[in-house]
């Protein structure tokens, strides 16, 4: 039951002053006065039937619809029946009113847009864990949701939109509830906000998830951002002079907007690709975006190489940076050249040539794109109407229940897949960012046992190389060659790394720890530590199954099973001992490893489980695995390795 309570004078000038610019907004967007007249009746109606309703943060709940409307109307570009839709999307959820009253006074469009949204919401909120079976109440809730994609697809829309103002607002949220809505964020509407071309509000949903799962990591990053700011401002501004008085000779109609890399995507790439903030080479970009000469698609792709051709005139360029999205547009139709040039300095700076069209449906995705589409006689089938296609085939199958079919979905979502040549010159599809070792147990378990290294592009490679897109991969056997434990440290598919433990004997286990007669298991997919900040799910036996809050297997399990979150309360023995695995890389010199061993083993604290290290030119990388008590423990003895000559990054990494 939400908390009701009278507005005062300034509760109504707030509720008042918010309308006033969502209506402003839908200005933009109405064709008449009719609509505009629709759009205040539908304030005026939901005004009513949440008066005197509060929000968990105290401020009137009507706030929220008009909220999720100037997100539908400002950040997605939907009409005046989606806006109606947002501002009543809670009456009959929460009022005495039904869908049939919302048919008799706003029309059956509408009315079915409410209905949908209440549907979604009415599973979204259950937890009643008593009734909760294998077929997940949540799993069946995104089933319902993906299934509006094939009946209208402002109802998802405008979930999105509702979505990200209940993220926006989360802080007011108990700790279960904010982890269940950051897990089914990240795990279902982030990928589909992606899917859907909605990047502005996948970025956003991305940095809240971030700053609620990593506070410290979030925090971090934002200093580190803004420390470079001001001398990076300046520096992009000096950059740009050149390239407009070029645009500006040409006689080209533009605009150009200048961005820096959101956290979460710093966050990510540091922790994928293990680098360090400073070796991040992508952090800024700038955006060219025009107006063409004429409407026409392929005059405005020429026009997007003449500008590229502007730009390389002045700056050096990267080839292996270039990205056409112009003759091969993303699935979400996403369109654009992007290039990566280099400063006097030798900074990365990309930039981003786009259309007026192009960019408006790069910000405001799938709406966008319908409005254009509208205006222009496509016979093609988009690449959005075949995924929409493919998820409804998934969705009707009823071979598959629901949280499987969550699972395929999320897959699908993802689009995270490559593909690569064998020597013979056959198509092959891999997980991106799969090795060649990879690609070698997916070619047969008898190839990927006795591999010994591989031919990329013709050239010699180490198994341990990540694959690109069109590689072609031949991968060289010996039958002296047998697996090796150490593969298990740069595998990423599954398959793969089931195929060499098989091969070792190995088994997977999840540590056991117990506290206060309460039985915890460590999560083998993440491999939590005291000190880490985690997620806990109660299992049918009463114990806790303890995640990373980072955890992608943390975010699949509350996205089906949200009614199961808890928080935690982790205390252990002290002489319990917890493994983790660092990546380290350097400069290398003879005695090396022999340093690192004996630092480790002079610490009572910390266990020396495994190390390897590969040198090269000069240089050095690898994996030390120990056994640690807590994060403050683990720090400590990174902070004693990195003072070792020669280390020069140092960071956990997954097991």
């Amino acid at each position: 039951m939400k908390p009701q309570s009278e507005f005062s004078r300034q509760d109504c000038e707030i509720i008042n002053n918010d309308f006033a610019l969502l209506m402003k907004a839908a200005q933009r967007r109405c064709t008449g006065e009719d609509q505009l007249k629709l759009v205040q009746k539908a304030f005026d109606f939901a005004n009513s039937a949440h008066k005197g309703v509060r929000r968990r943060s105290g401020e009137p709940y009507i706030l929220h619809p008009i909220s999720v409307a100037r997100i539908v109307v400002e950040e997605i570009g939907l009409g005046h029946k989606s806006i109606c839709a947002a501002l009543l999307h809670d009456v009959v959820e929460d009022t005495s009113y039904t869908v049939e009253d919302i048919s008799n006074l706003f029309g059956p469009k509408i009315a079915s847009l409410v209905d949908g949204l209440t549907k979604i919401k009415t599973v979204l909120d259950h937890e009643d864990s008593k009734s909760v079976s294998s077929q997940s109440l949540q799993a069946e809730n995104f089933k319902r949701i993906l299934l509006t994609l094939n009946d209208d697809m402002r109802v998802v829309l405008i979930k999105m939109a509702d979505r990200l103002h209940n993220c926006r607002t989360i802080s007011f949220m108990p700790e279960y509830k904010r982890d269940k809505i950051l897990a089914e964020t990240m795990y279902i509407f982030v990928p589909l906000a992606h899917k859907l071309g909605l990047y502005t509000i996948k970025s956003e949903m991305e940095n809240i998830w971030l700053r609620y799962k990593e506070p410290e990591a979030y925090s971090h990053i934002v200093n580190m951002i803004n420390d470079r700011a001001i001398d990076k401002e300046a520096m992009i501004d000096d950059f740009l002079k050149p390239i407009r008085r070029s645009l500006d000779e040409a006689g080209i109609d533009y605009v150009v907007k200048k961005r820096v890399k959101t956290p979460y995507s710093i966050w990510h790439k540091m922790n994928t690709k293990h680098v360090t903030f400073d070796q991040i080479s992508d952090l800024y970009a700038v955006r060219i975006i025009f107006t063409p000469s004429s409407n026409d698609i392929i005059q405005e792709r020429n026009e997007c190489f003449r500008i590229f051709a502007l730009v390389t005139a002045i700056y050096d360029y990267r080839p292996d940076r270039v990205r056409d999205w112009l003759m091969h547009p993303k699935s979400n139709g996403y369109e654009a050249l992007h290039l990566t040039v280099l400063t006097p300095d030798r900074t990365n700076v990309e930039v981003q040539i786009r259309t007026k069209r192009m960019d408006d449906i790069a910000e405001k995705g799938i709406a966008a794109h319908w409005s254009y589409k509208r205006n222009q006689a496509q016979s093609e089938i988009s690449n959005t109407d075949k995924w929409i296609a493919r998820i409804k085939e998934i969705l009707e199958n009823p071979q598959v229940n629901s949280v499987d079919m969550l699972d395929m979905i999320h897959n699908d979502l993802m689009d995270s897949d490559i593909f690569v040549l064998d020597h013979r010159g056959g198509q092959h599809q891999i997980l991106q960012g799969a090795t060649a070792l990879d690609f070698g147990y997916q070619q047969g378990e008898e190839i990927g046992n006795h591999a010994i290294a591989a031919k990329i592009n013709y050239k010699l490679a180490p198994l341990s190389q990540t694959l690109r897109n069109w590689d072609q991969v031949e991968i060289i056997t010996s039958r002296k060659e047998a697996p090796k434990r150490e593969w298990l440290l740069f595998l990423k598919t599954e398959h793969a790394r089931m195929m060499v433990k098989q091969a070792l004997g190995l088994k997977d286990s999840k540590i056991e720890t117990e506290s206060d007669n309460q039985k915890f298991l460590i999560a083998d997919c993440c491999h939590p530590i005291p000190g880490d900040h985690v997620v806990g799910f109660l299992s049918d036996d009463g114990s806790i199954e303890i995640h990373k809050k980072t955890c992608p297997v943390a975010d699949s399990l509350a996205s089906k099973y949200g009614d199961r979150i808890v928080s935690p309360k982790w205390v252990v023995d002290k002489y319990a001992a917890f493994p983790v695995r660092l990546k380290m890389n350097g400069l290398d010199r003879m005695g090396l490893i022999h340093e690192i061993s004996s630092k480790i083993s002079q610490q009572k604290q910390i266990s020396f489980k495994a190390i390897s290290i590969v040198a090269d030119g000069g240089v050095f990388e690898g994996y030390m695995d120990i056994w640690v008590h807590d994060t403050q423990t683990l720090e400590s003895v990174m902070n004693l390795l990195s003072e070792i000559k020669g280390v020069q990054n140092l960071r956990r990494v997954d097991l």
